[in-house]
């Protein structure tokens, strides 16, 4: 079967998708990746074939911090999403039995499936379906809402992730030939995979039988990446550090934040390996080693205890390591997941990006390690996360012939 799989955005919505990718490859599935252009070598070098969509999401999040206005932002948005759309069109035109797709480009996902007339797979990294248990990324919802007001709000979280993507998918079905009536929506994708572990945030029991948590789809590492050499010499030269970064945010903050994080190091007494990330982020010391993309699931169990913006992705990375962490959440998806990591035990406290002061991190460091209480959820959830199969259900799904 040749399965093409869509996403977009930053290297956190790319790279659990070259894990679930080589899984079904294995399994003898065709299978590519489209996305876009600086991911070829991630997922090339991973053994999947590549399909580029237009776009540059880090020049998009530092367009949307220079803009004006709402309307700019507005329009930045549309231009990205008709690109996307441009993209989708080319990438089936390769040839293609079954579409699995991210939540983002899952409405574009929807109207190329229609078009070809094959099932369509939602394979989404954070809850995209709402439920009455508990609040979606982004929902707009009281604390006092109770399970109606939350599910409400969660069904409006999906109507406005729709409506980013309405205009694209109309010219999608124009490009395609089909009625422009008919509406395209990721609330329309059926079935759908959460590649999220149960065990980090349950199955809620209002989801429809079509939804699932499968468990995570971890990234695979590109074939034959080995360490680089001044980051085990940095490892054996002393205890653990700990791992600093913040993925695809703060673009264009590097300076600032790496005073910062030279101070907050400095404060805590610790060593540090700290990620340059989009923000350009560098170290200062010599008890500071600056880095730039390493695989997660080699560094961090190396590590005493993992500093990040809680992104999906290295959320998941930091748990399955069994090490504390201290969430810096930034936007979107990421202060559920830093409330969550506090929820789970294995997390002092989320610091927020735009309150974030070196004297604050530091403290909220040295509490994630000498507070014994962290590591020991750490590890509790990371055996129960370690026995899980995510890839499993998708393939199961696929094999089975029920994809549609």
């Amino acid at each position: 079967m040749r399965a093409l799989i869509i996403t977009a955005g930053s290297r956190g919505d790319v790279a659990p998708f070259t894990g679930l990718g080589r899984r079904l490859q294995e399994a003898g599935h065709e299978v590519a990746v489209a996305a876009h252009s600086g991911f070829a070598g991630l997922i090339g070098g991973c053994g999947l074939g590549f399909r580029v969509v237009p776009g540059d999401p880090q020049g998009l999040i530092r367009d949307w911090a220079r803009a004006g206005s709402r309307e700019e932002v507005q329009a930045l948005t549309r231009a990205y999403a008709d690109g996307l759309a441009d993209g989708v069109a080319q990438a089936v035109e390769g040839g293609v039995d079954v579409l699995l797709t991210a939540f983002g480009p899952a409405p574009l996902a929807r109207v190329a499936g229609d078009a070809l007339g094959i099932p369509v797979i939602g394979t989404y990294l954070v809850p995209s379906v709402p439920t009455g248990e508990f609040a979606l990324p982004n929902a707009r919802v009281a604390a006092d809402a109770g399970p109606e007001g939350t599910l409400a709000a969660g069904r409006d979280v999906v109507w406005r992730a729709e409506g980013v993507f309405s205009g694209a998918a109309t010219r999608l079905r124009a490009h395609f030939g089909l009625p422009a009536a008919e509406p395209s929506a990721p609330s329309g994708v059926r079935p759908v995979f959460h590649g999220f572990s149960p065990s980090v945030l349950p199955r809620p029991a209002d989801w429809p039988s079509w939804v699932d948590a499968s468990g995570y789809w971890w990234p695979a590492r590109p074939d034959g990446w080995q360490p680089p050499a001044e980051l085990v010499d940095f490892l054996q030269a002393g205890p653990p550090p700990v791992f600093i970064g913040f993925g695809s945010m703060a673009v264009g903050e590097g300076e600032r934040l790496g005073e910062l994080v030279a101070g907050a190091v400095r404060r805590a007494g610790v060593r540090a390996v700290v990620q340059a990330g989009w923000a350009g982020l560098d170290g200062f010391g010599d008890d500071v080693l600056a880095i730039g993309d390493v695989p997660h699931d080699w560094l961090f169990p190396r590590t005493a205890a993992v500093v990040h913006h809680a992104g999906a992705g290295t959320t998941a990375a930091a748990l399955r390591a069994g090490v504390p962490a201290v969430p810096v959440p930034v936007m979107a998806d990421q202060p559920f997941w830093a409330a969550r990591l506090c929820e789970l035990g294995v997390a002092p406290r989320s610091l927020p990006f735009a309150d974030l002061t070196a004297e604050a991190l530091a403290t909220a460091i040295t509490d994630s390690l000498t507070e014994p209480s962290y590591h020991r959820c750490a590890t509790e959830l990371a055996h129960a996360i370690t026995a899980e199969d995510g890839a499993a259900a998708v393939l199961a799904h696929l094999e089975g012939g029920s994809a549609g």
